[in-house]
């Protein structure tokens, strides 16, 4: 699994961060959906991401098309009683014990959630702030389900009212891990409270597939993960008028059917200011309302483990960051001049544009830097000279009046031309549809600023004209990346304009509010390079940037080191870069290692053959096991993270 979208400073990728399905959801930034599919060829353990845009689609043959579907509430979800008491009746410790049995019980309690935010996150609200918490209490679960009418007749083992049983068909994936603590949950449930599950372990084509399962709302209770980053996002999660039915193509990502008005105000209010004070506010109204409707249970976080050497010292492992991130810190208490680090997949690319994986993101970030980090859910300047906020003054929000025929950004994020019947949000955060006149919009203006004396590692000072290249290449649609929604969401009068050789302007359309504005949308590529066919990197067309040596293979950059030599299928080799701007890393060489399996890259640990394993490549299986207790013996340092992955459990408060 790949944590997701990291910004690389050649060039840095805008994307708005938000939740993703493992399954997925956004707002109303870049509509690109990735899917964490769990799949059940064996090993069971594995993680794909599936890239899967959300499109509009007819209804086919199989689906309802009435606007009728999806209005009777359904007979024992649409009682809020009883979901509530589900939520009392789960004993989430145990679920996650099932899983995670190495685990001590702090480890356990640190993977639990109260809202859709992980405990940690600057916008997660807490009971302080009037949240409803669903501590393991069957009691109240039952008092609850008694208070609704749901009773256990004599003799019997599952509650029933007016000759209905209190039955309900689960659906999740059928990856073993979902099914061994699914399995706990039927058990749990039962026994506790007189509740039935039927288990429907899906595959995960149908349970994730564009016209099936969660898409077409074709569950009761339904389990799999969101992907939370450091921006929350989650307006297409919960928004009322994001819950897909027939007669609206399906579109949105609220698969409950859940409608709270004073929630769906709040989190679209949410993602409709850049105020983060504002933000925060309206994030805890909508988890006040989001706990107390007990729609969706939080079940867990999942784990991500690490390993590494106990002669390395300044290691940063942290969820919602890579921890190649603080290469150019790593220091060796040994004087060892080399660290290595053990992988089970090989980057793709070195072309960061056209392609998403971990792998290539850590392997990036040693060669291209980074302009900002984003630990522990928010984000921290590094190659850019400060956030560009607007209480910095490098940033401004003004209201701006349009007309019929100016290019506005729409409600749903997208470049259109104002004409009547089109939805915009005008300067108060009122989505409204535009009829004639003119209308006033918010447009955001931002000068983003880099670090002064940056040069690439041949020792050429970064330059004007590398920062015009890489807007260029980014915004080509021939170049391969796969979302240009960013560069759609410049004014096209004014765009992007270089002031100097660190320092652009970006003015966006009116109606553009990326919440993380701030972050440096775009670095530099290196224009003054040599390709092998004589011509400057500048001129070589977009489309063939992705089969250049010297931008797939073996790049120029300006972070810590420099990428030497790839080995296809064996190894990476990296030297210290004497012109990094931050000063030249204490250790001379990093090297990858590509290893066949989770199995080999913890032995090579063990033998002291490798390093450093990182998340992505030790992942959460027994092999986790074999590294903690390594630890404990004081054979190598290991940490366990809450992951932002996090599983959780919906519930369908409608029927066909």
């Amino acid at each position: 699994m790949k944590l997701l979208n990291n910004r690389v400073a050649l060039p840095l990728i805008f994307a708005l961060v938000v939740p993703i399905l493992a399954a997925c959801g956004g707002t109303a930034a870049p509509s690109v959906v990735r899917e964490t599919v769990v799949v059940t060829a064996e090993p069971v353990r594995e993680t794909v991401v599936v890239p899967q845009t959300v499109v509009s689609e007819a209804p086919t043959a199989e689906a309802p098309t009435t606007p009728s579907a999806f209005t009777t509430p359904h007979p024992i979800l649409g009682d809020p009683r009883v979901r509530q008491a589900i939520a009392y009746c789960t004993n989430r410790a145990e679920l996650i014990q099932s899983v995670y049995s190495y685990l001590t019980p702090e480890q356990q309690q640190g993977l639990l959630m109260d809202t859709h935010l992980p405990k940690t996150h600057w916008a997660a609200a807490g009971e302080a702030d009037g949240i409803v918490t669903y501590p393991f209490d069957p009691d109240k679960g039952k008092a609850l389900l008694d208070d609704a009418g749901w009773t256990l007749p004599e003799g019997a083992t599952v509650r029933a009212k007016d000759g209905l049983p209190l039955s309900l068909e689960f659906t999740t994936t059928n990856a073993q891990f979902r099914i061994t603590w699914a399995t706990v949950l039927e058990k749990q449930l039962l026994d506790n409270c007189g509740i039935q599950i039927i288990r429907k372990h899906a595959p995960g084509s149908w349970w994730f597939g564009s016209a099936s399962g969660l898409r077409r709302r074709d569950y009761e209770l339904g389990a799999f993960a969101w992907v939370g980053e450091a921006d929350p996002g989650g307006r297409t999660l919960y928004a009322c008028d994001q819950i897909p039915l027939p007669d609206n193509n399906w579109n949105g990502q609220n698969y409950m059917g859940w409608c709270n008005e004073t929630a769906s105000k709040a989190i679209t209010a949410a993602n409709n200011t850049l105020n983060r004070e504002e933000r925060i506010k309206n994030y805890k109204a909508f988890q006040v309302e989001f706990t107390k409707d007990m729609v969706s249970l939080p079940l867990f976080q999942r784990l991500e483990a690490y390993g590494w050497n106990k002669a390395l010292k300044n290691m940063k492992p942290d969820p919602t960051e890579y921890i190649t991130a603080n290469a150019y810190e790593w220091e060796r208490s040994d004087n060892g001049n080399t660290i290595v680090l053990g992988f089970t997949q090989e980057p793709d690319t070195m072309f960061t544009l056209v392609s998403s994986a971990a792998v290539q993101r850590q392997a990036a970030q040693l060669v291209e830097g980074v302009l900002t980090t984003q630990y522990n859910y928010d984000f921290q300047p590094v190659l850019q000279d400060g956030l560009s906020t607007i209480e910095s003054g490098k940033a401004k929000n003004e209201v701006v009046e349009v007309k019929d025929g100016d290019k506005v950004w729409d409600a749903t994020g997208a470049a259109v031309e104002l004409k009547p019947g089109v939805e915009i949000i005008n300067s108060d955060g009122e989505t409204i549809k535009y009829e004639s006149g003119t209308v006033k919009m918010n447009q955001l203006t931002v000068t983003y600023d880099l670090i002064s004396g940056i040069k690439w590692s041949d020792g050429e000072p970064l330059k004007k004209a590398d920062l015009e290249l890489s807007v260029k290449i980014v915004c080509d649609p021939e170049s391969g990346n796969v979302s240009l929604t960013f560069c759609e969401s410049h004014d096209n009068a004014n765009g992007v304009t270089v002031t100097s050789d660190t320092s652009y302007t970006v003015k966006f359309l009116p109606g553009v509010q990326w919440p993380t504005y701030y972050l440096a949308p775009y670095g530099g590529y290196p224009s003054h390079v040599t390709v092998s066919d004589g011509r400057k990197l500048a001129d070589v067309p977009a489309k063939d940037w992705a089969t250049l040596p010297e931008v797939a293979e073996l790049p120029l950059g300006y972070g810590p080191y420099i990428l030497k030599e790839w080995n296809k299928g064996q190894s990476m080799k990296f030297e210290a870069n004497p012109n990094f701007v931050l000063g030249a890393p204490k250790v001379q060489n990093v090297v990858i290692q590509i290893y066949a399996d989770t199995n080999a890259a913890v032995a090579a640990l063990l033998t002291g053959e490798v390093d450093i394993l990182e998340k992505a490549t030790l992942g959460a299986g027994p092999e986790v096991e074999t590294v903690l207790k390594a630890a404990a013996e004081g054979k190598i340092e290991a940490k366990t993270d809450a992951s932002p992955t996090w599983e959780h459990m919906d519930m369908n408060l409608f029927v066909r």
